[in-house]
C-alpha cells in the first residue's frame, strides 16, 4: 500500500519575497504564486522612479521571477523590452534561482504627460519583449521574442507561451503602493502563474497559429480545450488584484481559495533577494574591454567614475588601476 499523503490546513502566516509552487493534480495544472514585498522596495530604491514607472518594474519583475522560477537549473534569467514608448527600455536580471535585480529607462517628460491611470502598455508602447536563458557552464543563450504593441505584460506573457512555448498558461499579476503614515510608502507586488501539463500530450493541444497570408474566407484550424484547463483558467481569472498583493493573505489561503474543491499541494518556497551583480572587479574587467582611446575619453577631473544603473551604486578608479596614463 502507498503511503496516505499528508494533508494539513493552509498557512495562515503570509510570507512576502517568495515563490511557492504548487499542483493541482485533478486538473493537470501546475504552477507558482510570488509575492514580493521588502525585496520589491530595494530593487526600486535609489532610482527616483515616478509611480508609474515604478509600478511597471515592481509588475515586471514578478512576471520576472515567475518565469525564472520554472527553470531547473543554476543560471540567469533575463527579462528585457526595446521599445518606441515612454520606458523605452525595461530589464529584469535574475541569477536563478533567487536574486534579482532591475532598472528601467524612460523619458521623465514623456511618462508625466500620460494620463492619470496606470497603463503598462501606454508606458511601453511598441516593440517586442525578450525573454533569455543562459545555463551555467554552457556558451549558447536561448531566447524568446513577443511583440509588444501597447498591451500588457500579462497579454505578452501569454503571447510567448502560445507562441514560443506552446504549453496552455495564465498569468496574473497585480502590484499595489503602501501608505505608512509616518514613514515612506512602499510598494507589494504578487502573481501567479497556472499551466496545463496533462500526462497525454494530446490533451494540451493547441490551436495553429494563424499564417497571416491564409485565403479569405479559409477554415481556422481550432482545436477544443481540455475541460479540466477551462475550470482552472476560470478559477483562475476569479483572483482579484488585492488578493495578489494582501500581506495578511498567506500564498497557500489564496490556493486554498481558488482550488479547494479540487485539492491543491504546495511545495517548498523558493526566497527571493534584491541583490545586485556589480562589483569593482566586475566593473574594471568591463572598463579594460574598451580601448585605451576610450577609457582616456571618460576621465573627468582626474577620475574614471561608474555608476550601476541597476543598483545605483557608483565606483571611482583612478586611470592608472584601469591602464591609463595620464601625461603630466
Amino acid at each position: 500500500m502507498s503511503a496516505a499523503v499528508p494533508v494539513r490546513r493552509p498557512r495562515a502566516e503570509a510570507e512576502d519575497d517568495c515563490v511557492l509552487p504548487f499542483a493541482v493534480e485533478p486538473l493537470d495544472v501546475r504552477g507558482r504564486v510570488v509575492r514580493l514585498g521588502a525585496a520589491l522596495d530595494e530593487l526600486l530604491a535609489n532610482h527616483g522612479y515616478p509611480n508609474a514607472v515604478a509600478r511597471l518594474v515592481a509588475e515586471a519583475s514578478a512576471l520576472g521571477m515567475l518565469l525564472s522560477s520554472t527553470l531547473k537549473f543554476s543560471g540567469r534569467f533575463t527579462l528585457q523590452t526595446q521599445t518606441d514608448g515612454p520606458v523605452d527600455m525595461l530589464v529584469v536580471d535574475i541569477a536563478a534561482p533567487d536574486r534579482v535585480r532591475a532598472y528601467a529607462r524612460f523619458d521623465e517628460q514623456r511618462v508625466a504627460a500620460l494620463p492619470g491611470a496606470y497603463d503598462a502598455g501606454a508606458l511601453t508602447g511598441s516593440g517586442h519583449l525578450a525573454m533569455t536563458i543562459e545555463r551555467a557552464e554552457d556558451p549558447n543563450r536561448y531566447q524568446g521574442i513577443v511583440a509588444l504593441a501597447g498591451g500588457s505584460l500579462e497579454d505578452a506573457a501569454h503571447q510567448y507561451f502560445a507562441r514560443s512555448e506552446q504549453i496552455p498558461t495564465r498569468v496574473r499579476l497585480a502590484v499595489a503602493e503602501e501608505i505608512h503614515p509616518g514613514r515612506p510608502s512602499g510598494w507589494r507586488a504578487g502573481g501567479l502563474l497556472a499551466q496545463f501539463l496533462p500526462r497525454e500530450p494530446k490533451r494540451a493541444r493547441v490551436a495553429d497559429l494563424d499564417p497571416g497570408d491564409a485565403p479569405e474566407g479559409a477554415p481556422r484550424h481550432e482545436v477544443a480545450e481540455d475541460d479540466a484547463w477551462l475550470e482552472a483558467q476560470a478559477l483562475v481569472e476569479t483572483v482579484e488584484d488585492h488578493e495578489l498583493v494582501d500581506p495578511d493573505l498567506s500564498s497557500e489561503r489564496l490556493l486554498y481559495r481558488l482550488f479547494n474543491e479540487r485539492g491543491v499541494k504546495v511545495f517548498r518556497s523558493q526566497p527571493v533577494v534584491a541583490r545586485c551583480r556589480c562589483s569593482r572587479e566586475r566593473i574594471a574587467q568591463l572598463l579594460n574591454t574598451f580601448d585605451p582611446a576610450q577609457r582616456a575619453g571618460m576621465i573627468e577631473n582626474g577620475r574614471v567614475t561608474v555608476k550601476c544603473e541597476f543598483c545605483g551604486r557608483s565606483y571611482d578608479f583612478d586611470p592608472k588601476e584601469i591602464g591609463i596614463e595620464q601625461s603630466s
